[in-house]
């Protein structure tokens, strides 16, 4: 599970736009806890819209220390985004718990995740 981190985070960031990012890069640790995994993967993308939103900061590359049913504990790497150099395509709203799933697959997981725009 913790390889679904960054591609959720990449697919949040593409339905935002072509984002780019700009200045030095500032960790972040993000410590959730829940009785659910695809919550723990919804609350992630929350604090990582939330950081867009009041801050236009970006997370460029992930480290995951835990992923389990009922903990993510992950430090990120984060960056302002280019106001003049980005391509803005939607506003996310929120990250919805329609339809969220984390799924086993062969060789790994697989999430779904919907966001509302």
């Amino acid at each position: 599970m913790p390889g679904l981190l960054a591609p959720a985070g990449q697919g949040l960031y593409a339905v935002i736009g072509e984002l780019v990012a700009s200045g030095e890069t500032q960790p972040v640790s993000f410590d959730l806890q829940d009785s659910d995994a695809p919550v723990l993967l919804h609350d992630y993308l929350t604090e990582l819209l939330v950081l867009f939103e009041c801050d236009r900061r970006m997370v460029g590359s992930v480290s995951v220390s835990t992923f389990t049913e009922r903990r993510l504990t992950a430090t990120a790497f984060i960056s302002l985004v280019d106001r003049g150099r980005s391509v803005y395509h939607h506003e996310v709203k929120a990250i919805t718990y329609h339809e969220l799933g984390i799924r086993t697959i062969p060789g790994g997981y697989e999430a779904t995740v919907i966001v509302d725009i």
